[in-house]
Protein backbone atom coordinates (compact mmCIF):
# COMPACT_ATOMS: atom_id res chain seq x y z
CA UNK A 1 0.00 0.00 0.00
CA UNK A 2 1.52 3.65 -1.10
CA UNK A 3 2.42 5.64 2.04
CA UNK A 4 -0.20 8.71 1.68
CA UNK A 5 1.23 10.83 4.59
CA UNK A 6 1.19 14.29 4.21
CA UNK A 7 4.99 15.52 4.07
CA UNK A 8 5.89 17.79 7.03
CA UNK A 9 6.80 21.13 4.89
CA UNK A 10 3.39 20.50 3.18
CA UNK A 11 1.58 19.86 6.97
CA UNK A 12 3.33 23.28 7.75
CA UNK A 13 2.85 25.07 4.40
CA UNK A 14 -0.93 24.29 4.98
CA UNK A 15 -1.24 25.48 8.77
CA UNK A 16 1.06 28.35 8.27
CA UNK A 17 -1.91 29.33 5.06
CA UNK A 18 -4.53 28.50 7.44
CA UNK A 19 -3.12 30.94 10.22
CA UNK A 20 -2.52 33.55 7.51
CA UNK A 21 -6.31 33.33 7.15
CA UNK A 22 -7.05 33.20 11.12
CA UNK A 23 -5.11 37.06 11.46
CA UNK A 24 -6.21 38.08 8.16
CA UNK A 25 -9.83 38.19 9.53
CA UNK A 26 -8.74 38.92 13.21
CA UNK A 27 -6.61 42.57 11.98
CA UNK A 28 -9.44 45.10 12.13
CA UNK A 29 -9.97 43.60 15.74
CA UNK A 30 -6.54 42.23 17.21
CA UNK A 31 -6.24 45.48 18.95
CA UNK A 32 -9.46 46.03 20.36
CA UNK A 33 -9.37 42.09 21.55
CA UNK A 34 -5.91 42.00 22.90
CA UNK A 35 -6.31 44.83 25.35
CA UNK A 36 -7.95 42.71 28.26
CA UNK A 37 -5.46 40.22 28.16
CA UNK A 38 -2.57 43.06 28.08
CA UNK A 39 -3.64 44.04 31.37
CA UNK A 40 -4.76 40.81 33.47
CA UNK A 41 -1.47 39.09 31.98
CA UNK A 42 0.95 40.62 30.06
CA UNK A 43 1.41 44.45 31.61
CA UNK A 44 4.73 45.89 31.45
CA UNK A 45 6.12 42.91 29.01
CA UNK A 46 6.64 44.54 26.13
CA UNK A 47 8.91 47.71 27.74
CA UNK A 48 10.70 44.73 29.34
CA UNK A 49 11.52 43.18 26.07
CA UNK A 50 12.07 46.68 23.99
CA UNK A 51 14.05 48.36 26.76
CA UNK A 52 16.41 45.84 26.14
CA UNK A 53 16.43 45.62 22.54
CA UNK A 54 19.97 47.42 21.08
CA UNK A 55 22.05 47.93 17.58
CA UNK A 56 20.00 46.04 14.42
CA UNK A 57 16.62 44.45 15.75
CA UNK A 58 14.79 42.29 14.04
CA UNK A 59 10.97 41.88 15.46
CA UNK A 60 9.64 38.64 14.11
CA UNK A 61 5.68 38.41 13.73
CA UNK A 62 5.23 42.26 14.42
CA UNK A 63 1.43 41.64 14.27
CA UNK A 64 0.09 45.32 14.50
CA UNK A 65 3.16 47.15 15.43
CA UNK A 66 1.98 47.27 19.36
CA UNK A 67 5.85 46.89 20.38
CA UNK A 68 6.94 50.14 18.03
CA UNK A 69 5.81 52.64 21.20
CA UNK A 70 8.34 51.18 23.80
CA UNK A 71 11.57 50.79 21.87
CA UNK A 72 14.73 53.69 22.13
CA UNK A 73 14.96 55.56 19.59
CA UNK A 74 18.45 54.71 18.57
CA UNK A 75 17.98 51.13 17.49
CA UNK A 76 17.71 50.29 13.50
CA UNK A 77 14.49 48.30 13.40
CA UNK A 78 13.26 45.74 11.16
CA UNK A 79 9.78 44.30 11.41
CA UNK A 80 8.54 41.66 10.02
CA UNK A 81 4.78 39.59 9.53
CA UNK A 82 2.82 36.78 7.89
CA UNK A 83 -1.09 38.90 7.70
CA UNK A 84 -0.70 42.11 4.92
CA UNK A 85 -3.68 43.40 6.87
CA UNK A 86 -1.87 42.85 10.53
CA UNK A 87 1.60 44.57 8.60
CA UNK A 88 -0.68 47.63 6.90
CA UNK A 89 -1.78 48.87 10.57
CA UNK A 90 1.49 48.22 11.95
CA UNK A 91 2.81 50.39 9.31
CA UNK A 92 -0.21 53.50 10.07
CA UNK A 93 1.24 53.06 13.87
CA UNK A 94 4.99 53.12 12.80
CA UNK A 95 3.67 56.49 10.72
CA UNK A 96 1.59 57.84 13.72
CA UNK A 97 4.43 57.80 16.15
CA UNK A 98 6.93 58.74 13.66
CA UNK A 99 8.82 55.74 13.84
CA UNK A 100 11.65 55.25 11.08
CA UNK A 101 11.05 51.27 10.98
CA UNK A 102 11.35 48.99 7.72
CA UNK A 103 7.91 46.87 7.87
CA UNK A 104 7.98 43.65 5.73
CA UNK A 105 5.63 40.96 4.77
CA UNK A 106 7.44 37.84 5.72
CA UNK A 107 7.32 34.43 7.65
CA UNK A 108 9.12 33.68 10.76
CA UNK A 109 9.40 29.91 9.61
CA UNK A 110 11.88 30.90 6.67
CA UNK A 111 13.49 34.61 7.20
CA UNK A 112 14.80 36.28 3.65
CA UNK A 113 17.80 37.57 5.50
CA UNK A 114 21.38 36.55 5.77
CA UNK A 115 23.11 34.48 8.53
CA UNK A 116 24.72 37.11 11.41
CA UNK A 117 22.92 40.00 10.29
CA UNK A 118 21.16 41.35 13.61
CA UNK A 119 21.88 42.03 16.98
CA UNK A 120 18.88 41.78 18.49
CA UNK A 121 15.80 39.51 17.49
CA UNK A 122 12.68 40.06 19.43
CA UNK A 123 9.65 37.67 19.37
CA UNK A 124 6.54 38.65 21.34
CA UNK A 125 3.43 36.71 21.88
CA UNK A 126 3.60 35.09 18.48
CA UNK A 127 5.69 31.64 18.95
CA UNK A 128 2.16 29.78 20.32
CA UNK A 129 0.74 30.83 16.64
CA UNK A 130 4.00 29.85 14.67
CA UNK A 131 2.89 26.69 13.14
CA UNK A 132 6.68 25.63 13.38
CA UNK A 133 7.81 27.50 16.41
CA UNK A 134 11.55 25.29 16.68
CA UNK A 135 12.01 26.36 13.02
CA UNK A 136 11.13 30.15 13.81
CA UNK A 137 13.57 29.94 16.99
CA UNK A 138 16.36 28.27 14.59
CA UNK A 139 15.54 30.99 11.67
CA UNK A 140 16.27 33.46 14.77
CA UNK A 141 19.39 32.28 15.93
CA UNK A 142 20.37 31.88 12.14
CA UNK A 143 20.38 35.93 11.76
CA UNK A 144 21.67 36.62 15.15
CA UNK A 145 25.33 37.85 15.19
CA UNK A 146 27.77 35.81 17.85
CA UNK A 147 26.62 37.66 21.01
CA UNK A 148 23.88 38.89 20.21
CA UNK A 149 20.42 38.62 22.40
CA UNK A 150 16.86 37.25 21.43
CA UNK A 151 14.21 38.22 23.73
CA UNK A 152 10.90 36.63 24.55
CA UNK A 153 7.13 37.34 25.72
CA UNK A 154 5.24 34.38 25.47
CA UNK A 155 2.55 32.48 27.25
CA UNK A 156 3.52 28.97 27.88
CA UNK A 157 2.21 25.92 29.56
CA UNK A 158 2.59 26.17 33.14
CA UNK A 159 4.49 24.19 35.41
CA UNK A 160 1.42 24.33 37.74
CA UNK A 161 -0.63 20.93 37.09
CA UNK A 162 -4.24 22.15 37.85
CA UNK A 163 -3.97 25.09 35.58
CA UNK A 164 -1.37 22.90 32.55
CA UNK A 165 -4.50 20.06 32.41
CA UNK A 166 -7.27 23.51 32.50
CA UNK A 167 -4.34 24.59 29.56
CA UNK A 168 -4.67 21.18 27.86
CA UNK A 169 -8.68 20.96 27.71
CA UNK A 170 -8.75 23.73 26.44
CA UNK A 171 -5.98 23.52 23.88
CA UNK A 172 -7.95 22.19 21.13
CA UNK A 173 -10.19 24.76 20.64
CA UNK A 174 -8.18 27.57 20.74
CA UNK A 175 -5.56 25.63 18.14
CA UNK A 176 -8.59 25.43 16.07
CA UNK A 177 -10.01 28.90 15.96
CA UNK A 178 -7.79 30.87 16.88
CA UNK A 179 -4.09 29.33 15.47
CA UNK A 180 -3.23 29.65 19.50
CA UNK A 181 -1.11 26.65 21.21
CA UNK A 182 -1.15 26.95 25.34
CA UNK A 183 0.59 24.08 25.91
CA UNK A 184 3.91 25.17 23.94
CA UNK A 185 7.35 26.11 25.96
CA UNK A 186 10.00 28.22 24.06
CA UNK A 187 12.89 27.18 26.59
CA UNK A 188 13.18 23.55 24.87
CA UNK A 189 13.51 24.89 21.61
CA UNK A 190 16.07 28.05 23.13
CA UNK A 191 18.17 25.15 24.30
CA UNK A 192 17.92 22.67 22.03
CA UNK A 193 19.11 25.68 19.70
CA UNK A 194 22.10 26.41 21.82
CA UNK A 195 21.16 30.13 23.28
CA UNK A 196 21.94 30.62 26.84
CA UNK A 197 19.30 31.54 28.74
CA UNK A 198 20.49 34.60 30.95
CA UNK A 199 17.17 35.80 32.18
CA UNK A 200 13.99 33.92 32.88
CA UNK A 201 11.16 35.73 34.65
CA UNK A 202 7.40 33.45 35.13
CA UNK A 203 4.59 35.20 36.27
CA UNK A 204 0.55 34.28 36.39
CA UNK A 205 1.04 30.64 37.97
CA UNK A 206 3.85 30.17 35.47
CA UNK A 207 1.49 30.91 32.53
CA UNK A 208 3.63 34.17 31.06
CA UNK A 209 7.08 33.63 30.56
CA UNK A 210 9.81 36.52 29.84
CA UNK A 211 13.40 35.55 28.14
CA UNK A 212 16.46 36.98 27.52
CA UNK A 213 18.76 34.31 25.72
CA UNK A 214 21.94 35.14 23.78
CA UNK A 215 23.59 33.58 21.14
CA UNK A 216 26.87 32.20 21.89
CA UNK A 217 30.28 34.28 20.69
CA UNK A 218 31.56 31.35 18.95
CA UNK A 219 28.16 30.01 17.41
CA UNK A 220 27.92 26.31 16.36
CA UNK A 221 25.67 24.49 14.04
CA UNK A 222 22.94 22.74 15.51
CA UNK A 223 20.63 20.21 13.98
CA UNK A 224 17.41 18.16 14.56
Amino acid sequence: MADTAEPPNAQRARETERVLGVYEKEAPKYDRQLRFFERLLFAGGREWVCSQAEGEVLEIAVGTGRNLPHYSGDVRLTGIELSPAMLEIARARARELGRDADLRAGDAQTLDFPDERFDTVVCTLSLCTIPDDRAAVAEARRVLRPGGAFLLLEHVRSPVLPVRVGQRLLEPLFVRFEADHLLREPLDHLRAEGFKIERLERSKLGIVERVAARKPAEARTFNG
